[in-house]
């Protein structure tokens, strides 16, 4: 590779960066208003949820076209930490979304909606949030890759494993889905950024902006089709949404730290196992379910952004430097 070549690819890289790093802050902003602006003016906005479906296979196909060779072999090379990671995200935050929902006595479709948030794959913006707190980046994006192509196979058995009896889960419809909107369009990326690098490097910056959108498509028609409910159920299910989170990063982080892993493999794991895809969640939610059902996952959409930046913010200010 020559110098400029080399000069190029880091610019590239920065470039991204850059553009992740600002996103982290926009997109949160961008959901939140566009929340509002559907649950005060929610007929506009519901037609859009005809779109949901392929908004989600969109937002999955630019999380493939960021993955690299080097992101895969990363699997092979460290399989270890990534598993402990996977393991903990897809035992952990089920198991805590049953609890908070018993805790807050939520009602079946918000129960079944929390699960469902608990259960679906770490979102992609777990891999910038690992950035800006000094995590392990690489072990973030080998996490995020590896369950979101086990989440057609796992997603489903959580589900009717620890959905209330009453709720009716269509376990091989959802498998179904998540083949189609994450495995699928994950692996086309891939292989379009295997084969046309130089190209996709030239989006790479555009795509956490796509990303936004492509998440707002999914999270506006969500909202304004429950914004009857959430005059209702709003406050209680923000502190369900809030109390997952902060209970995820708390036993994502133990659950590292007790195998003695580095403290930027366990920061990395924290974030991971309590950044969920909150998009894909609420749609999944709301094809499968109801409107209703939706609500966790659109509130996450914003929260998990938000905590994000906090945790990023909280861990460069006052932690001690990694080993």
């Amino acid at each position: 590779m020559t110098l400029d070549s080399r000069d190029r690819d880091a610019q590239a890289v920065a470039a991204e960066e850059r553009s992740a790093a600002i996103a982290v802050w926009a997109f949160p902003a961008f959901i939140l208003a566009g929340a509002v602006l559907s649950f005060l003016f929610p007929e506009p906005v519901q037609p859009i949820a005809a779109y949901i479906t392929p908004a989600l296979t969109f937002i999955m196909f630019c999380m493939g076209l960021t993955l690299t060779i080097p992101d895969v072999k990363e699997v092979a090379r460290r399989p270890w930490p990534i598993g402990i990671g996977v393991v903990a995200q897809f035992v952990i935050m089920p198991l805590v979304a049953v609890a908070v929902a018993r805790v807050l006595g939520l009602n079946p479709a918000l129960a079944v909606g929390l699960l469902m948030l608990g259960s679906v794959p770490g979102g992609t913006a777990s891999n910038v949030v690992a950035y800006l707190a000094k995590g392990d980046v690489a072990l973030s994006v080998a996490m995020t890759s590896v369950s979101t192509l086990l989440s057609p196979l796992v997603t489903p058995i959580i589900m009717l494993t620890l959905a209330n009896a009453d709720t009716p889960v269509d376990g091989s419809g959802i498998a179904w889905m998540l083949a189609q909107t994450v495995l699928l369009p994950v692996i086309g990326g891939l292989l379009i950024r295997v084969f046309f690098n130089k190209w996709v490097d030239r989006v790479l910056p555009v795509l956490p902006w796509l990303s936004i959108l492509g998440i707002g498509v999914v999270v506006f028609p969500s909202v304004a089709k429950a914004s009857e409910k959430l005059v209702d159920v709003g406050l209680i299910v923000f502190v369900a949404v809030v109390l997952h989170n902060a209970l995820g990063y708390i036993l994502g982080y133990l659950s590292a730290r007790v195998m003695n892993m580095p403290q930027a493999a366990c920061r990395t794991t924290a974030i991971e196992v309590a950044t969920q895809s909150a998009g894909l969640a609420s749609g999944m939610s709301a094809k499968f379910f109801s409107p209703e059902a939706a609500i966790p996952g659109a509130i996450a959409a914003v929260w998990h952004n938000v905590a994000g930046a906090l945790f990023a913010f909280a861990v460069r200010k006052f932690s001690q430097p990694s080993r």
